[in-house]
């Protein structure tokens, strides 16, 4: 069976990551093409690192690859730990013999991708058995490097199905509390469904380390995305509540979110728990060290979004009804990122260091050698000294034309009264010493950059108008649901945007 191979050690590239000029694209695996209402990592994702690989990109760049809420954002998860199983891809367990049929499939909705993919689950969990005493041995040796999480991580998963997927919070008491009757009775009671996302967190490490050797067989760095904060309705908080400021009842004393500024009078309540920072000090960071450490197991370096929150963090109180009665409240990041560079020396971190930033948090990213993040779309308001423009910033930056949250970049340019449009023509021609249409014109100027690295989202790349956008603040409709097509990308000049690449020494 070809299982095997998809879990031999990967080669030491960490170490090395961030050394040399490379250009990437950014494109979550939900956005693959594909038979479902989402992308997997089936052979479409392989024909995408052979596209990347062809056009001379060196990087592929993810947002969070958590198993997600029914609002499909990657940025609320239900666990940070484990892995997203609607990636998972039945084709992949057909051709790796870790399924015996293939089930009909009727429905083509998103509940009829679950639907469909458990049943295969369940097919191949019934049969493990079948599949030899390496693959169990595979699989005990998986559950077992991986119990600071993962049992938790199933208990809870399980628990949340017996309680038709309310949130932990709604759960019978003595479930909320997860009492320690409560705890061993749902162990039993749940045994085998607990088993059961046990096996599917194990398959879909295998199809993603299958994926990601492919990747680095074809030179192609994995990047990945860490969001600063833990969803409310989560494994890790219902079942590690004192790393939260969490009362005796579950509820929250404080959350996360941002102060009032330009775009919002009220400011931002994004209801996350805020951490309860000194019970983490006093353990010596060991959570946040195994949050990261899982990472470098599936990525080649990874974003840690909202880098500012580890200076100061805007604290709510659980009880407010929006963010203006907030306050800063100090962090001990530097202490923090000195716990995790000492437990992974090379720490192959890039910091999301966008928004209203102040010198101690510029300080804060020095100090730990931590590349920051410029967006172009961001850079042309005519201030000269705007640090998003390409002659204000040095090599310790990953460049993007923008990023998932803002338009397309042609979107973005159409939008811009002609004053506007006619500012933008003036700086990119000045800095290229040519005139190029858009959104080619910001790629290449990307590309040009000092940044070390330059980053693409692939609708940039197509140059697609607003309609594919992948997500719109503030909104909860038709986001993260985007997907390209592969005709879209055949009709790219791969020659071109490799003798770009290769121009800007990347």
């Amino acid at each position: 069976m070809a299982h095997v191979n998809s879990i031999l050690p990967l080669d030491e590239t960490a170490a090395s990551v961030f050394q040399s000029r490379k250009a990437g694209i950014l494109l979550h695996p939900s956005s693959l093409p594909g038979e479902g209402q989402l992308g997997c990592l089936d052979k479409n994702a392989l024909q995408f690192i052979d596209f990347l690989h062809e056009c001379g990109f060196k990087i592929w760049q993810t947002l969070p690859v958590g198993p997600t809420h029914d609002d499909l954002s990657p940025y609320n998860c239900i666990s940070v730990f484990a892995l997203n199983p609607r990636l998972l891809s039945v084709e992949w367990m057909s051709e790796q013999g870790l399924i015996e049929s293939l089930p009909e499939k009727k429905d083509k909705s998103l509940q009829g991708d679950i639907k469909y993919r458990r049943k295969a689950l369940l097919n191949s969990f019934e049969n493990r058995k079948s599949y030899g005493l390496e693959f169990k041995q595979d699989f005990d040796l998986f559950v077992s490097k991986n119990s600071y999480w993962i049992n938790n991580y199933a208990l809870y998963s399980a628990i949340r199905d017996e309680q038709h997927g309310r949130s932990w919070m709604q759960w019978p008491d003595e479930l909320r509390d997860a009492t320690l009757d409560a705890i061993q009775q749902a162990e039993s009671r749940l045994s085998d469904l607990i088993n059961l996302y046990l096996y599917e967190q194990f398959l879909i490490d295998l199809n993603w380390q299958y994926t990601r050797q492919y990747a680095q067989k074809k030179d192609i760095v994995l990047f990945g995305d860490l969001p600063m904060f833990v969803a409310f309705d989560s494994a890790e908080v219902w079942g590690q509540r004192k790393l939260f400021t969490i009362n005796d009842k579950g509820e929250a004393n404080y959350v996360a979110g941002v102060p009032p500024d330009y775009f919002s009078e009220t400011g931002q309540y994004w209801g996350n728990p805020q951490y309860e920072w000194k019970y983490m000090q006093d353990t010596g960071f060991e959570w946040w060290i195994q949050r990261l450490s899982r990472q470098f197991e599936l990525f080649d370096i990874v974003r840690i979004d909202h880098f500012r929150g580890f200076e100061s963090s805007w604290t709510i109180p659980g009880t407010a009804k929006t963010a203006m009665e907030g306050k800063w409240e100090k962090v001990p990041g530097d202490l923090l990122f000195r716990a995790l560079r000492k437990a992974i020396p090379d720490l192959p971190v890039v910091a999301e260091d966008l928004g209203v930033i102040t010198q101690e948090v510029v300080d804060l990213r020095h100090k730990h050698k931590l590349p920051g993040m410029k967006v172009l779309q961001f850079g042309f308001d005519g201030n000269e000294t705007n640090p998003h423009l390409p002659n204000n910033y040095e090599s310790d930056f990953v460049v993007y034309t923008g990023t998932h949250d803002n338009d397309t970049s042609l979107s973005w340019y159409e939008s811009l009264n002609t004053e506007s449009k006619k500012h933008v023509n003036q700086v990119i021609e000045l800095s290229l010493q040519a005139k190029l249409e858009m959104p080619w014109s910001l790629i290449v100027t990307a590309l040009n950059s000092k940044a070390q690295w330059a980053i693409v989202p692939m609708q940039d790349l197509l140059a697609l108008n607003g309609e594919h956008r992948m997500n719109t603040p503030g909104t909860v409709d038709n986001n993260w649901l985007w997907r390209f097509e592969w005709d879209l990308v055949r009709n790219q000049n791969t020659k071109k945007i490799k003798l770009q690449i290769e121009a800007s020494k990347r």
